[in-house]
C-alpha cells in the first residue's frame, strides 16, 4: 500500500513538474525565431488577434501559435493596436506580447521632396503608410481643409515643405496633415517672413515661383539669378513665358523642346498666354530652390536661355536683343542633336 502511495505522489510529483516546466516555456523561453536579429511588422487598424497570429505563422516569426495564443489570454491581449513593430530574435511569448500589447511602434524616416502634384504626393504617402492613396488625396483637398489652411487644390501642395520627417505608420490623414503643418510654420520663420514680405510675395507664391525655378535650372548657383529674373519680369508686367509651366499645362512631362503648339495650348500655366504666377506650384520645389526665391538676386537681367556645351548652364540677358542670339544659338544645338519634340 505504501509503496503505491509512493508511486502515485511521484508520478504526480513529475506530471506536476512536467506541466510546470511547460507553462515556463511557453511563457519565458524563446518562441521568436528569425533568420536575422530582427524584423517589422505591420498591424492595420482593427485587426484582430487571430489576424495578428495568422501574420506571425505566416512569416515563420513564431514557432508555437498555440502557445502564443496561450499567453495572449493569460495576459489580456485581446484588442492589438495598429503599427509598425520592431520584433528582436529569440524573444519569449512574454516579451512579444508585452511589446505589442505597449503599442511601442517605431516610426518611420519620411521622405518626400520633387514630387510634381497633390495627387503624386498622396500615392507617396500611401506606399509608405498604412492610409490609402484616396484617404490622403480626398483629406488633403477636401472643402473643408481647403478652408482652414487658406489653400485650393491647385496651391495645397505649398503646405508641405520638402524633408525627412519620423511619422508612425498608422497616422490618419488628418493627424499627418497637423503634424506636417507645424513643420510648415518652423519653416516660414520670422526671419524668411519678413523677407518675402519684402519682394511682395506670399508663402504660397514664393512656393510656386520656386517650383518654376526648380525645373528651369538643378545648378544651386543659377537659381538666386533665375529667381531674380523673374521677380523682374512681374514687377515690369512682363509674362513670365516660363517652359516648365507649358508643360505643367499641357501635361506631356516628356516634352523636351517646347514648341509653337504648345504655347498656343490653352491653361492658366501658359505663362506665355497669362501674366503672373500660375495658380499653383508645377512640383515640389527643393529648400534651396524656394530660399533662392526669399534671397532672389537683385540684378537687371530679364531673360535666360540654356547655353549649349556648359552642361545645361545658362546665358543671361538684360535685353532681347541679346536674348534672341542666345536662343539662336540654342535652337541651333538642339538641332544638331535631333531634338524636334
Amino acid at each position: 500500500m505504501k509503496k503505491k502511495l509512493f508511486l502515485l505522489l511521484l508520478i504526480l510529483i513529475v506530471a506536476g513538474a512536467a506541466i510546470g516546466f511547460k507553462f515556463y516555456q511557453d511563457i519565458f523561453l524563446p518562441n521568436v525565431n528569425l533568420d536575422e536579429e530582427n524584423t517589422v511588422i505591420h498591424i492595420p487598424t482593427s485587426s484582430t488577434i487571430d489576424a495578428v497570429v495568422d501574420t506571425l505563422t505566416e512569416r515563420n516569426i513564431i514557432k508555437e501559435k498555440d502557445s502564443f495564443l496561450w499567453v495572449a489570454d493569460i495576459m489580456k491581449y485581446k484588442s492589438p493596436k495598429p503599427g509598425r513593430y520592431r520584433i528582436n530574435n529569440n524573444w519569449s511569448n512574454k516579451e512579444l506580447i508585452s511589446h505589442l500589447r505597449s503599442g511601442r511602434q517605431e516610426a518611420i524616416n519620411l521622405t518626400f521632396n520633387n514630387v510634381r502634384t497633390i495627387d503624386d504626393l498622396a500615392a507617396l504617402f500611401s506606399e509608405e503608410l498604412e492610409a490609402s492613396k484616396d484617404a490622403f488625396l480626398n483629406h488633403f483637398t477636401s472643402k473643408e481643409v481647403l478652408f482652414e489652411y487658406g489653400q485650393t487644390k491647385e496651391s495645397v501642395l505649398s503646405l508641405f515643405i520638402p524633408n525627412t520627417y519620423q511619422i508612425y505608420w498608422n497616422v490618419t490623414p488628418a493627424s499627418l496633415m497637423s503634424k506636417l503643418h507645424k513643420e510648415y510654420k518652423k519653416f516660414w520663420n520670422k526671419e524668411r517672413t519678413e523677407k518675402i514680405k519684402e519682394i511682395g510675395l506670399t508663402k504660397e507664391e514664393v512656393y510656386t515661383m520656386a517650383s518654376i525655378v526648380q525645373k528651369e535650372s538643378n545648378l544651386k548657383k543659377e537659381k538666386p539669378i533665375i529667381a531674380g529674373i523673374y521677380l523682374n519680369r512681374i514687377k515690369k508686367g512682363m509674362l513670365l513665358q516660363a517652359d516648365p509651366t507649358v508643360i505643367f499645362g499641357v501635361g506631356d512631362f516628356e516634352i523636351r523642346r517646347v514648341l509653337n503648339k504648345h504655347l498656343a495650348y490653352d491653361s492658366p500655366y501658359n505663362t506665355y498666354k497669362y501674366t503672373g504666377l500660375p495658380p499653383g506650384p508645377i512640383c515640389m520645389p527643393d529648400i534651396s530652390s524656394i530660399d533662392a526665391v526669399i534671397n532672389a538676386e537683385d540684378h537687371d537681367y530679364l531673360y535666360f536661355c540654356v547655353s549649349p556645351g556648359t552642361g545645361f548652364e545658362h546665358a543671361f540677358a538684360k535685353t532681347l536683343k541679346q536674348h534672341n542670339r542666345n536662343a539662336q544659338r540654342y535652337r541651333k544645338w538642339l538641332n544638331s542633336q535631333k531634338i524636334y519634340e
